[in-house]
């Protein structure tokens, strides 16, 4: 397999996440951008007027949402099946992202794009039916394995990419994973969020919090184990501000996810040879939004204790590491050996 280094002639080389929360784009021309996985449409006439559109994407559509219905078309990493507007609202998303990425010019463009690790084959159909819309060549691969992929990491490892709607462990054995080396646990950040607002609501009845504020205090204070300070934010009671300490429901919501994928990651790797399993214990690596949430790095290597010391790292860049990987894999590897490596598409 010959390797490719830069774009060939006109062609845009694109990597893309496609996440529950946020999509992330990449090309080899240098652009890159993320995007809020929603789509927005005016309610009415006065919106389409005030707006001076019929679409809004990503966080003006939440900044907008008084005046739209939002439609966040991407459940658990992959197209929501729950009517055409959802579809309609995928390809539209994904028809947005990669018009971004051709910065106004008329380009070719051939894409890998990343879904949770045991992404169903009716949903990589699906995705792929929408992506050969505007992608002339269209590769779908497990965002774990575009995660190693970036990393060069292609043996004795495990990946754990904490999203916003899936937990994938990918375990790396020499070769592209197979089914029995992954796993996708249906409580990311999404997860999280729900939890958190309810926690919250729980614990102060008279406070108005909702899922998109329940986000912002988790994406900033996320933690788990022990913490140096506690955790206080203003929320609004009847409209006033007042500080609430919501350190102990921040813990909860975020320990609420360790046990399970403590008992998938341990199962992945006991599936290794006894002899490479010393090395897989000092290449585990976490990734996606989640491996920001404070002392999980610690706390999964002690819950790794029985097996020997574990060494759990975090990436450097969650947000764009996946997507790079993508896009480096869409570098060397051409279009022509895409079907040796994950379900292929394009027109």
């Amino acid at each position: 397999m010959t390797v490719q280094g830069g774009n060939t002639g006109n062609r845009l080389l694109l990597g893309i996440d496609l996440g529950t929360s946020r999509t992330v784009v990449m090309s080899d021309h240098g652009y890159k951008n993320i995007i809020r996985s929603v789509v927005g449409y005016p309610k009415d006439i006065i919106g389409v007027k005030m707006l001076g559109k019929t679409q809004i994407f990503g966080d003006e559509a939440l900044q907008r949402r008084s005046a739209l219905t939002l439609y966040y078309p991407l459940r658990d990493g992959v197209i929501r099946e729950t009517g055409d507007g959802d579809y309609n609202a995928a390809a539209e998303l994904i028809r947005h992202v990669v018009e971004l990425a051709r910065q106004g010019e008329a380009r070719d463009a051939c894409g890998i794009v990343g879904v949770p690790a045991r992404a169903s084959i009716v949903n990589k159909e699906l995705l792929i039916t929408v992506a050969s819309d505007v992608l002339s060549s269209v590769m779908v691969v497990s965002e774990p394995f575009m995660v190693a992929y970036a990393l060069g990491v292609f043996n004795n490892a495990i990946v754990v990419d904490i999203g916003g709607g899936t937990v994938d462990i990918c375990g790396m054995k020499g070769t592209v994973p197979a089914a029995d080396d992954q796993v996708t646990l249906l409580k990311g950040g999404n997860f999280l969020d729900e939890r958190l607002q309810a926690a919250i609501s729980q614990q102060y009845p008279e406070t108005q919090v909702t899922r998109n504020l329940a986000r912002l205090i988790k994406e900033k204070y996320a933690f788990v184990g022990a913490t140096e300070e506690p955790v206080r934010v203003t929320l609004r009671a009847e409209g006033r501000p007042r500080l609430y300490d919501v350190t102990e429901e921040v813990r909860a919501v975020c320990e609420a996810i360790v046990p399970e994928i403590a008992e998938h990651l341990a199962a992945i790797f006991r599936s290794y040879d006894p002899e490479d399993q010393p090395d897989v214990l000092q290449n585990i690596i976490l990734a996606g939004g989640g491996s920001r949430i404070r002392g999980l790095d610690v706390m999964l290597a002690e819950r790794l204790r029985e097996y020997g010391k574990a060494r759990v790292t975090c990436v450097d860049d969650p947000d764009f590491i996946g997507c790079s990987g993508a896009l480096k894999m869409a570098q060397e590897v051409p279009p022509e050996f895409w079907d040796q490596v994950g379900f292929v598409g394009g027109h």
